[in-house]
């Protein structure tokens, strides 16, 4: 009997709005309002390319050569990312995820994640999707269920869209006063103010030709506690990311270098993280959790006009 490619799909609604939630990675598909696209998603009878609407455990972004030491003991993962030779976005995003509780406006999905090779603990691992009139809101929540500490991060990896084609034309606001520039395979070496660069987005301003891919830090926030990252178009549309403050970093990514060209800069990448890039080895944001202790962090998408 066929199966998609990224398993039994899960169409969420409220109102005008449609989101499909996948079974591989509990993954965010599509997400529409009305007959406009929210995010750069896919379609059913693909797979997931550029780990578009994937969530990230137990670590976002990059881990330098796969390897880190945690309490005195040296781990290997697996290089998933061979280009830069590197492990990328987390152990769970190609995992089929289990269906736990299903309504007309809301999902959740739960996966274990046992140990395997460079990761020696287990985590209990649940996403909360719930669509509502001022759009998706997604919350991920881990607990160490094994017997020792364990290093943990997470992050989100949509790509927001306005229908502007590519994203040159469209004008964008990231509240970061701080970026992580990266050498060549990706890996902060640093912090730098964005004063005076092109990653200076703290005012909304036109995309164009700027090619993007580092993370901000130093998020301001609104009184609700949230950072807000939003796109627009000269036609009035918009589509804001909201991250609340258990994700202090926020991935800008342009998608200049993804491998299909067709897929290029057709969405803005918005990742929000809980720590930085190879937190495992930099330790910066990185969480411990001990048995027994659970994280929870939410972010969501807010559709605009």
């Amino acid at each position: 009997m066929y199966r998609p490619p990224s398993g039994s799909q899960h169409e969420l609604r409220h109102g005008d709005q449609r989101v499909v939630v996948t079974e591989v990675g509990a993954g965010l598909r599509s997400y529409k309002a009305g007959s406009r696209p929210v995010i750069d998603g896919y379609a059913e009878t693909e797979r997931c390319t550029g780990a578009r609407g994937h969530t990230m455990i137990p670590w976002p972004n990059r881990v330098k050569a796969g390897k880190y030491s945690w309490q005195g003991v040296n781990e290997q993962l697996d290089l998933t990312e061979p280009a830069f030779g590197g492990a990328i976005h987390g152990l769970t995003r190609w995992a089929s995820w289990e269906l736990l509780e299903r309504e007309a406006d809301q999902a959740s999905f739960g996966h274990v994640l046992y140990a395997c090779p460079g990761w020696s603990w287990v985590l209990d691992c649940r996403i909360d999707y719930q669509l509502g009139h001022n759009g998706l809101s997604v919350t991920t929540t881990a607990t160490n269920i094994g017997d020792g500490a364990c290093p943990y991060g997470t992050g989100a990896h949509p790509y927001l869209s306005v229908g502007t084609g590519t994203i040159d034309a469209a004008q964008a606001h990231v509240p970061g006063s701080i970026y992580l520039p990266v050498d060549d395979v990706g890996i902060p070496t640093g912090r730098e103010a964005v004063a005076g660069t092109h990653y200076d987005l703290r005012t909304e301003q036109l995309l164009g030709g700027r090619k993007i891919d580092v993370t901000y830090t130093e998020l301001e926030r609104g009184a609700d506690g949230r950072a807000r990252v939003t796109i627009s178009s000269q036609a009035g549309r918009s589509v804001t990311l909201w991250a609340d403050a258990a994700y202090p970093y926020l991935e800008i990514f342009t998608g200049d270098t993804l491998p299909q060209p067709g897929r290029r800069r057709t969405g803005l990448g918005v990742e929000p993280m809980t720590c930085a890039p190879n937190a495992f080895n930099s330790g910066e944001g990185l969480i411990t959790l001990e048995p027994g202790q659970s994280h929870r962090a939410s972010w969501g998408i807010e559709p605009g006009a």
